[in-house]
């Protein structure tokens, strides 16, 4: 197989070098093409641009394969917890009996938050959206360790990564308290951290705090699913802001504001929305699918489709089964639940949806899984940032150690008014 390709342009040919992944993923290496050619390449949205060689998430989109460091999601989910996975996505394998121990121990011992920064919460209006207030704090994090947050000091990288793991669940517990105007609930580091979260969300100091293991499980398992997904909006962001070697506080707290669109993390809420208003409307599925059919319907079918899968998103199964266990032993009977159902099956056979691969994804099931655990909407992209967390640190540790890193800067074509002489003002 040839490892480069031909360019021909303006009578000369450029020899172009192809790159193979481990997987047989095939790329062409351009980055000398502009001091060779003086062309540069056009990808709006970076659709087909690699940014980067990555070794921690590996994404097949036509066949819905998604694997971590080499380990299949389904697995991952079925048989591991949050904690080890987010020890495989940063340190590159899965953790033995004694390094997990002792991982849990180091994240677990920085739960708390300085006490000064918890009265930053204050200053925050009531209604101040949950993710406003979490992006917010965790880039005032490092106002607080500003003594260790030295991008470049491998010592400040380690303690960074578990200060961030340890406080992202309070930070967003403690704005949830916030918004409903309840007292803030301190972390117990003997729970497990799914249970830690859910306790802090929804305890109050006057009852006793019990976590069904059943939630806590189907939490873990969400944070999971969504704890890595290759060079998405937020994931470019922290490599983009860390490429300046800004400090990890500042990158993910700029992931945390490309999360907050609903083109990306804001997308299961749109779900529930949409799921809402069918609902509302009687139920009637089919006539809701006969409106995604229609251009002029103004109604678009939320939680379908993927910008990178072509197939069932692998991710979606493994929420559909834990929404089942959780609404079984909650003894709940969630209409939405079966609207969404009724929502899958019509997608699985009508063609419309299966020539435009429009298989529900990731955000289809989450929210109504976040419903069912109790969490209210405007807290469902703060889950979605909890459990990228892992994956944000991950690749802003690969990108800051490579020595392929250079600072971002893309290219453009400028399509803007060619030169022209300035006129005085009084002679416009």
């Amino acid at each position: 197989m040839a490892n480069k390709a031909t360019l021909h342009y303006d009578g000369r040919d450029y020899e172009l070098p192809v790159i193979i992944g481990t997987e047989g993923e095939k790329a062409l290496d351009i980055r000398g093409l502009r001091d060779q050619t003086g062309l540069i390449t056009l990808d709006s949205g970076y659709g087909n641009t690699g940014a980067c060689a990555s070794e921690i998430t590996f994404l097949d989109g036509e066949v819905g394969i998604l694997r971590h460091r080499g380990y299949a999601i389904e697995d991952l989910a079925e048989h591991g917890t949050f904690m080890e996975t987010a020890y495989l996505l940063i340190y590159g394998d899965l953790p033995t009996r004694a390094q997990y121990d002792a991982w849990i121990v180091d994240v677990t011992r920085h739960t708390l938050i300085h006490e000064n920064l918890r009265h930053v919460y204050q200053g925050f209006p009531l209604k101040a959206h949950p993710m406003a207030i979490l992006s917010s704090m965790l880039v005032s994090m490092s106002a607080f360790y500003q003594d260790q947050y030295n991008a470049m000091d491998r010592a400040h990288s380690d303690i960074t990564i578990r200060r961030l793991l340890a406080k992202i669940p309070t930070i967003a517990a403690f704005s949830y308290k916030k918004s409903i105007g309840q007292p803030f609930i301190y972390p117990e580091n003997h729970r497990s951290y799914a249970e830690n979260l859910l306790h802090m969300l929804f305890a109050v100091p006057c009852e006793e705090s019990n976590v069904d293991p059943v939630m806590a499980r189907a939490l873990d398992q969400l944070l999971i699913l969504h704890a890595d997904h290759e060079q998405n909006c937020s994931t470019s962001t922290v490599r983009l802001v860390g490429s300046s070697q800004a400090n990890l506080y500042a990158a993910v707290s700029a992931a945390c504001c490309a999360l907050w669109g609903p083109l990306h993390g804001g997308a299961n809420q749109a779900v529930v929305d949409m799921l809402g208003r069918i609902q509302q409307d009687g139920g009637d599925v089919k006539k809701y699918v006969e409106l995604a059919k229609k251009k002029d319907s103004n109604f678009r079918l939320m939680g379908f489709g993927h910008r990178v899968y072509k197939i069932f998103d692998p991710r979606a199964k493994i929420i559909r089964d834990a929404c089942d266990r959780v609404l079984k032993k909650l003894g709940i009977k969630d209409p939405m639940l079966d609207i969404a159902t009724e929502l899958a099956e019509a997608a699985r056979s009508d063609d419309y949806f299966i020539e435009r691969n429009l298989y529900p994804n990731v955000d289809f099931y989450s929210g109504v899984l976040y419903r069912a655990l109790g969490i209210p909407t405007d807290m469902f992209t703060v889950m979605f940032a909890i459990g990228r967390m892992p994956g944000w640190i991950a690749q802003w540790k690969e990108m800051i150690t490579s020595p392929d890193t250079r600072i971002g800067r893309p290219r453009q074509v400028y399509t803007g008014p060619p030169a022209r002489p300035y006129v005085p003002i009084d002679k416009r």
